[in-house]
């Protein structure tokens, strides 16, 4: 395939002789077409010409990213990504071959599209859990809670040193003091080095599955899913309307499963006792006392408690 360069000087078009000139000429004072000059003195005049195209491609891009507007509005022809030249010498003179490479935010962006693939949620909101997490923001929001970040930060960290453990967190505080987001961020976090992670809003599921019980398949699946997800959050435990057949045949056999093989998570404006005693009575038959605790059996001893003080921040994540 004849290049740019080539193609023009067969063409008898003044205007097209002009614009391949002045094409030319502005390469010639291209800082990056003179310092590849500078590193390969084969590239001749006679070599620009015929690698035109090639060249004025890579020049253009360099630009575009010089003055980068962001990924979505990038202006070069494959978004996302930047013309890379690849010079051979072969027999005193040089082949010039031209590639797209992606640019750091299109790496970035693919990074994060392979984490959220790794993430499943529930009826969480979608929005909450793509906003992005800043660890300075984190930790400076309310200096009440630096605790209990510290202890989320520490799981996350001897989690990436020591692989996963089945012992999980149980978050317990007051209404809006980021316990969710923490959670969010823990996930997020460890699906970066690989873990796969399932939230699930615990009122709103458990609501569902009032009417999942005439759809087994999909029943199944979800169920298979939190049992086997490397990292399961349930979100506002505590806060559901439990019936029997939830605690004991869904929640039961998830956690049954679960304990002492993967880590689960829990978030609650209830403390562990004060679970019990909801997870102890449901709409149907009352108060069943040995229930909630066979269910707390398998809670209260794979996890560590964080108990998350602060202010209600609801409304400013």
């Amino acid at each position: 395939m004849e290049s740019l360069g080539e193609l023009l000087e067969s063409m008898k078009s003044p205007a097209l002789r002009r614009r391949t000139e002045q094409i030319m000429e502005d390469l010639l004072r291209n800082p990056l077409i003179q310092a590849l000059r500078s590193e390969y003195p084969e590239i001749d005049d006679r070599v620009i010409r015929l690698n035109l195209s090639k060249l004025y491609q890579y020049a253009g891009d360099q630009a575009h990213c010089k003055a980068c507007p962001g990924l979505d509005r990038c202006p070069n022809d494959f978004q996302g990504h930047v013309s890379k030249l690849d010079i051979q010498r072969m027999n005193g003179t040089v082949e010039i071959y031209e590639r797209k490479a992606p640019c750091s935010l299109q790496i970035a962006k693919t990074n994060e599209d392979q984490i959220k693939k790794r993430i499943r949620s529930f009826y969480v909101d979608e929005h909450a859990l793509n906003e992005g997490y800043d660890n300075m923001e984190i930790m400076a929001k309310d200096r009440l809670r630096a605790p209990a970040v510290h202890q989320v930060f520490k799981y996350i960290r001897d989690t990436k040193e020591n692989g996963l453990s089945p012992r999980g967190l149980y978050l317990t505080g007051s209404f809006g003091t980021g316990k969710t987001y923490l959670m969010g961020y823990l996930m997020h976090e460890l699906a970066k080095v690989g873990h796969s992670g399932v939230i699930v809003y615990m009122p709103d599921f458990v609501e569902d599955l009032k009417t999942m019980m005439q759809d087994g398949q999909k029943l199944k699946e979800m169920v298979e899913t939190m049992k086997h997800c490397d990292l399961l959050i349930f979100d506002d435990i505590g806060a559901e309307n439990l019936n029997p057949w939830v605690r004991d045949h869904v929640l039961g056999s998830i956690l049954n499963f679960r304990m002492n093989r993967l880590p689960t998570f829990y978030t609650s404006n209830y403390p562990l006792d004060g679970l019990e005693q909801h997870l102890s009575f449901t709409s149907k038959d009352g108060e069943e006392l040995h229930k909630g605790q066979r269910l707390m059996n398998r809670i209260a001893p794979f996890v560590d408690v964080v108990h998350l003080f602060g202010e209600n921040q609801r409304g400013k994540f």
